[in-house]
C-alpha cells in the first residue's frame, strides 16, 4: 500500500512539473529554450535524495596505461637530454658525443653498402641551441648510415685542435670498411671554428649531404672531402671572415672554402664570401653550379676556383658568378666552363704543368672589366709551354672592358697591292698556333688575279697575288680542331 501511494505521489509531481514548464515557456514567449528547462528538471531529479536515479556513462572506462615500448620510440636524440648546454656557456662536447654514440648503436634494419648498417633515418637534434665543443664530433665507429645531425650552432672553444674539424666523418675504430659512412646528412647548422681548424671533414664516405649550412672562422678549410664520392654540398654560405665584400682586411684572408679531393661530387648554389681559395678541386668528374665566389680578389692573390688535377680534369663549371676572382686550371683535360659571369677583370687562367690541354670548352660566358687590357683567358706558362693542344674551343663569349680571346677568329682586310698580312695575335688564345685557315679574296675592277696562301706562322697569315690589285680579303682561322 505504501509503495502504491509513493508511485501515485510521483505521478502527480511529474504532472505538476510539466504544467509548470508549459507555463514558463509561454510566459517567456519562446525566449527560454526548452532544453534548458528540461535540463533543470533533470538536475532536480538526479539530485533529489528521495528519488533514486540510476547513473549511466556513455564513455567506456579507461584501460590501464600500457608501458611505452622503447623499440617503437622515434629515433630522435635530443642533445640536451644528454646534458648539452644550449646557451653555449659550458662545454657540451661529451654530451653531444654521447648522443651520437647512442644514435650510432640504435635500432637498425638491413645494410646500405657492404658493412654499413642502416639506422633508418635517426636524427641527432641540436634543438636550436648554441653549443661549445673542445674537440671534433665524430661517430664512435665507422660503418653506419642513414642518419642526420641538424638544427643548431656549434662553436669551437679556444683550446680546440688547430688541425681538427668541428664535425669529422673519419674512420674511427675500424679499418675494414670499403667506405666509412653512407648517407649522412648535415643540415641547418651554423659552424663557427673560432679560427681553430676547420668546419666539416668527410673521408672515404659515400652519398653525404651537406645542406643549408653556414660555416665560418676556419683557418684550414670550411669543408674538406677526401676520397670517397658523391658528397653533395648545397645551399651553403662559407667564409673565413663574416663580410659582404669590400673588407679592409681582404688581403689577409686565408684558408680554403671547400676542398674536394675525390670524384663524383657536386657543389650547388653555394656562396663563398671570404677565403684565399674559394673551391679547390683535386679529383675528377665533379660538378660546380650556381656558385658565387667573392672570397678574395685575384688582384690580392686570391683564386675563386682552383682545378689542381693536371691531365684528367673532367669537371663542369656552369652558371657561376666569379666576382673579382678567377678560375685556374692546371693542364685541363675535359673541362667545361659555360653560362657564367666574370666581374671585375675576373678571368680564366690555363696553367701549364706538362704542356697539355685537351677537350676544353669555354663558351657562352659574360666578362666585365675596367678597360685595363685584361684577357678573358690567360696562359700561365711559367713552368712549361703548352705543346699538346687539341680539341680546344673558346668561343661565343661576350666581353665588356676586357680583351676578347678565342680559338677561332675571322678578320677582313682591304688593300691595294700584292700582299695582305693578317695578324691574329690579339684575339687567339695560344701563340704560334693556327691549325686551319680559310680565306677568300674579292678584287675590284676588271682584274682576275691569281692568289695564294703564302705563309702561316706566329698567328700571322700572309696572302699574295701575282699582280697588284685593289682587293678585300676575308680570313678565318682555328686553333682547336682535332688532329
Amino acid at each position: 500500500m505504501k509503495t502504491t501511494m509513493t508511485r501515485i505521489s510521483l505521478l502527480w509531481f511529474i504532472l505538476l512539473m510539466m504544467i509548470f514548464c508549459i507555463f514558463v515557456t509561454h510566459a517567456y514567449k519562446g525566449n527560454l529554450p526548452l532544453r534548458k528547462v528540461y535540463g533543470a528538471l533533470k538536475a532536480f531529479f538526479t539530485k533529489h535524495d528521495s528519488i533514486p536515479s540510476p547513473t549511466y556513462s556513455l564513455s567506456p572506462s579507461p584501460s590501464p596505461m600500457q608501458p611505452q615500448d622503447t623499440k617503437k620510440k622515434p629515433h630522435v636524440y635530443l642533445v640536451t637530454s644528454y646534458g648539452a648546454d644550449p646557451t653555449g656557456k659550458s662545454d657540451s662536447t661529451e654530451a653531444i658525443l654521447a648522443a651520437i654514440a647512442d644514435a650510432a648503436k640504435g635500432p637498425s634494419k638491413g645494410f646500405l653498402m657492404k658493412d654499413i648498417i642502416n639506422l633508418g633515418g635517426a636524427e641527432i637534434n641540436l634543438q636550436g641551441g648554441n653549443y661549445l665543443i673542445s674537440k671534433p664530433l665524430h661517430f664512435p665507429v665507422a660503418g653506419v648510415g642513414n642518419i642526420m645531425i641538424h638544427g643548431g650552432t656549434i662553436r669551437a672553444t679556444k683550446n680546440f685542435p688547430q688541425n681538427g674539424h668541428l664535425i669529422d666523418l673519419s674512420n674511427y675504430g675500424s679499418t675494414s670498411h670499403s667506405y666509412n659512412y653512407e648517407y649522412i646528412t648535415l643540415k641547418d647548422l651554423f659552424l663557427d671554428s673560432n679560427f681553430k681548424g676547420g668546419g666539416i671533414s668527410i673521408k672515404n664516405s659515400l652519398r653525404i649531404n651537406i645542406n643549408n649550412c653556414y660555416i665560418t672562422h676556419f683557418i684550414t678549410s670550411g669543408i674538406l672531402v677526401h676520397s670517397g664520392h658523391e658528397t653533395y654540398i648545397r645551399n651553403c654560405f662559407i667564409g673565413q671572415h663574416i663580410t659582404a665584400g669590400g673588407n679592409k682586411n681582404e688581403r689577409r684572408f686565408s684558408g680554403t672554402g671547400i676542398s674536394i679531393q675525390g670524384n663524383d661530387n657536386a657543389i650547388t648554389d653555394v656562396v663563398i664570401f671570404s677565403a684565399a681559395i674559394g673551391i679547390m678541386l683535386s679529383g675528377q668528374a665533379n660538378t660546380i653550379s650556381g656558385v658565387h665566389c667573392y672570397n678574395k680578389a685575384s688582384a690580392f692573390g686570391g683564386t675563386g676556383i682552383y682545378l689542381k688535377l693536371p691531365g684528367l680534369t673532367q669537371t663542369r663549371i656552369v652558371n657561376c658568378y666569379m666576382d673579382y676572382t678567377n678560375i685556374v686550371a692546371e693542364d685541363p683535360v675535359q673541362l667545361h666552363i659555360s653560362s657564367s659571369f666574370f666581374l671585375g677583370n675576373a678571368n680564366i687562367v690555363l696553367k701549364s704543368i706538362k704542356g697539355v690541354v685537351n677537350g676544353l670548352n669555354i663558351v657562352d660566358n659574360m666578362f666585365s672589366g675596367s678597360n685595363h687590357g685584361v684577357k678573358i683567358v690567360r696562359l700561365d706558362q711559367s713552368i712549361s709551354h703548352f705543346n699538346q693542344i687539341n680539341q680546344v674551343f673558346v668561343a661565343r663569349n661576350v666581353v665588356k672592358g676586357m680583351n676578347l680571346k678565342a680559338t677561332s677568329a675571322m678578320i677582313s682586310m682591304h688593300g691595294n697591292g700584292t700582299s695582305w698580312i693578317v695578324d691574329f695575335n690579339k684575339v687567339l688564345v695560344f701563340p704560334n698556333l693556327i691549325k686551319n685557315v680559310q680565306y677568300s679574296l674579292s678584287a675590284s675592277g676588271n682584274k682576275f688575279p691569281n692568289h695564294v696562301l703564302r705563309n702561316v706562322s706566329h698567328n700571322i697569315v700572309v696572302i699574295e697575288t701575282n699582280e697588284p690589285v685593289n682587293a678585300k680579303v676575308f680570313v678565318t682561322v682555328d686553333q682547336g680542331n682535332s688532329k
